[in-house]
C-alpha cells in the first residue's frame, strides 16, 4: 500500500498500544486491602488476596516445569507442598518470539503481558472469585489468550477477571501455556518419543482444564459449568479443544472471537519448519535430542529467524481430526457455541490508514487478481461514509475471518444438538481518532468488562456501555448457554434458515444474514 504522511498501520497500532499500556497498566494489580483467603487444592494450600470483595489467586501451578527433560513432552502434574503457599505474583510468561519488521520488542512484550517475566516454567493460571469454600457453584469463565500460537499471556491487562467476577458473581480463570517452538514444533518425525511436541501447548490447556475440574469447587466455582473462550489464536485453540478427546467433559460452553479455525496445520509444512530450526541452531538430525538442553533464548532466536507456521497439527491422538473440517466434531456436539468477528478485523494489518480512494481501488484489484471493481462498487454503495482504509479492512475481513466463522457456525448448527449464537462487532472505537474502527481484538476487554484496560477501547461513556453489553452476553452465556443478557435484544440462535446475527453497535440489533449480497461477491456466501 502507498506510504503517506500520516501513516498509521500495523507497526503504529502495536507501538501505540504498547506505549499506552506500558504507561497505564504495568504497575500491576493494586495491592489488596482486605483479609487474605486460604484455599485447599489437591496439591496444597494457597493464600490469595482480596480487593473490592473479589479474591484473586495468581501464578497457581497447574503443571510441572516444562524445561530440560520435560521440553517437547506432554505436561506433567505439579508437585505437592506442605504449609501455605502465597499466590499473589504472576507466573512466568511463556517464552515467545514476537514479529520483527521494525516493531520494538521490549514495548511489544510490555503491551502483551503484565509482570511475571518470561520463563520456560510457565504452566500457571490465575483465579478471580467472589467467594471461596462457601458452598456456591458459580459458572466458570476460562479464558485462553490470543497472540496466534507464538505470543500472549493470561496476565494481559485486558484479561483482569475482577470486574466480571464482581459484577456477575462468577469465577474467572486465565492461563499461560507453552507457545511457539516450545509448544508447537513438530519433531515427532525426527525424535519418535517427542510425538506430542506439535500439540504440547494444546495439552497444556487440557491440563489447566483438568486442574479446574479438580480444584475449582473450593474456589466457589462449578466444575460442571465451565465456559472456554478465546480471541484470535485463542479462538483457534477453542476450535481445537472442541475436537480433542482429552478435553471432553472439561468444558460445557465455548466462545470463539475472530478466530474460527476449520483445519489444523499441515504435517509436511510443520516437519519442514522443524528441519529448518535444526539447521539454524546447528544440529544434525541425529543430534536433535540436544534441543532439550539448549537455552530457550536460542530456540526463540532460531524461531524468529526461520519463520513459518507454528501451531497444532493432527497428531492422530490428541488431535485426531481437523477441528471443523469436513464437518463439526461429534465429540462436542452438545456444547453450545457463541461465535463472532469484528467488522474491521483486518485494519491492524494495513500499511496505511490514510489512503485515498484510488489506493483502495488498487488494493482491491490486487486482492481479486485484477478484478474486484464490482466488489468495490457494492461495498462503497453499502458503506458510503466508511474511510477507504476501513472499507478495505472490511472486505478483507469478510473474505477471511468472517468466512471461517460462518462456515464453522453452519457446520456446528447442522448437527442440531446444541445452539450456535452469532455476533458481529461493529462499534468503531474512537480511540486514536477512530482510525482502526472495529478492529481485531477490540471486543476482548469489553467482554471482560475492562474497557479501561485497553488503549483501543478507552473510557468514554460509549465504551463503558459497550463493555456492559458484551459482558452481559458473556455472563448470560456462561450461566445458561444462551447469551441473551440484561439490556440486550432477544437473540435467536443461528440457523441456515435465518442466520440470525447480533450486531454490537451503538444501535444494538439482530439482523438475519447481514450483508449477504456483499458476502456473495467476495465468496463468503454461496
Amino acid at each position: 500500500m502507498t506510504s503517506q504522511t500520516h501513516q498509521t498501520g500495523r507497526r503504529t497500532f502495536i507501538k501505540l498500544a504498547a506505549m499506552t499500556a506500558a504507561a497505564t497498566q504495568l504497575g500491576g494489580i493494586a495491592a489488596a486491602t482486605e483479609p487474605s483467603p486460604v484455599v485447599e487444592t489437591r496439591y496444597g494450600k494457597l493464600r490469595g488476596m482480596t480487593d473490592g470483595g473479589v479474591h484473586r489467586f495468581l501464578g497457581i501451578r497447574y503443571g510441572a516445569d516444562t524445561s530440560g527433560k520435560n521440553r517437547f513432552q506432554p505436561p506433567a502434574k505439579p508437585s505437592s507442598w506442605s504449609g501455605i503457599r502465597d499466590a499473589n505474583q504472576w507466573g512466568h510468561v511463556a517464552p515467545q518470539g514476537l514479529p520483527t519488521g521494525g516493531i520494538d520488542y521490549t514495548h511489544s512484550v510490555q503491551w502483551m503481558n503484565r509482570p511475571g517475566g518470561e520463563g520456560e516454567d510457565c504452566l500457571a493460571l490465575n483465579v478471580w472469585t467472589p467467594g471461596v469454600a462457601d458452598g456456591r457453584k458459580r459458572a466458570v469463565l476460562f479464558s485462553i489468550h490470543g497472540g496466534g500460537y507464538s505470543s500472549g499471556a493470561g496476565s494481559n491487562p485486558a484479561f483482569n477477571g475482577q470486574p466480571l467476577a464482581r459484577h456477575g458473581d462468577v469465577v474467572v480463570v486465565t492461563i499461560n501455556h507453552r507457545l511457539g517452538s516450545l509448544g508447537y514444533l513438530h519433531l515427532g518425525n525426527i525424535v519418535p518419543e517427542w510425538s506430542s511436541s506439535a500439540v504440547a501447548g494444546m495439552l497444556d490447556i487440557v491440563a489447566a482444564l483438568e486442574w479446574v475440574h479438580d480444584n475449582i469447587e473450593n474456589f466457589g466455582g462449578d466444575p460442571g459449568n465451565v465456559m472456554i473462550f478465546g480471541q484470535s489464536g485463542g479462538g483457534g485453540k477453542v476450535s481445537h479443544l472442541m475436537a480433542m478427546p482429552a478435553a471432553r467433559g472439561l468444558f460445557h460452553r465455548a466462545a470463539i472471537q475472530s478466530g474460527a479455525t476449520l483445519r489444523s496445520g499441515d504435517r509436511g509444512d510443520a516437519h519442514a519448519v522443524a528441519e529448518r530450526m535444526l539447521v539454524q541452531i546447528g544440529l544434525s538430525k541425529d543430534r536433535a535430542r540436544e534441543l532439550q538442553s539448549i537455552p530457550w533464548q536460542m530456540m526463540m532466536g532460531a524461531q524468529m529467524t526461520v519463520g513459518g507456521r507454528l501451531g497444532p497439527i493432527m497428531d492422530g491422538t490428541a488431535v485426531p481430526r481437523h477441528p471443523f473440517d469436513p464437518d463439526a466434531p461429534a465429540i462436542s456436539a452438545d456444547v453450545p457455541l457463541l461465535i463472532g468477528t469484528c467488522l474491521h478485523d483486518s485494519s491492524y494489518r494495513l500499511d496505511s490508514l490514510a489512503m485515498e480512494e484510488s489506493a483502495l481501488a488498487a488494493e482491491v484489484k490486487k486482492m481479486f487478481d485484477g478484478g474486484g471493481d464490482g466488489v468495490l462498487r457494492a461495498y462503497r454503495a453499502a458503506y458510503p461514509k466508511t474511510a477507504p482504509s476501513l472499507l478495505l479492512a472490511q472486505i478483507s475481513s469478510d473474505r477471511g475471518l468472517r468466512r471461517n466463522a460462518i462456515t464453522l457456525s453452519e457446520r456446528k448448527a447442522a448437527q442440531g444438538a446444541a445452539p450456535v449464537y452469532m455476533y458481529r462487532f461493529d462499534w468503531p472505537s474512537q480511540s486514536f481518532g477512530g482510525k482502526f474502527g472495529a478492529v481485531h481484538g477490540v471486543d476482548v476487554p469489553l467482554s471482560f468488562r475492562n474497557a479501561d484496560a485497553w488503549p483501543l477501547t478507552g473510557t468514554s461513556s460509549e465504551a463503558l456501555k459497550m463493555a456492559e453489553r458484551m459482558a452481559s452476553a458473556w455472563l448470560a452465556f456462561a450461566k445458561t448457554g444462551n447469551p441473551h443478557g440484561e439490556g440486550l435484544p432477544e437473540w435467536p440462535s443461528y440457523s441456515v434458515g435465518t442466520r440470525a446475527t447480533m450486531i454490537f453497535d451503538r444501535d444494538m440489533r439482530v439482523e438475519n444474514d447481514p450483508d449477504v449480497e456483499l458476502l456473495k461477491l467476495v465468496g463468503t456466501r454461496v
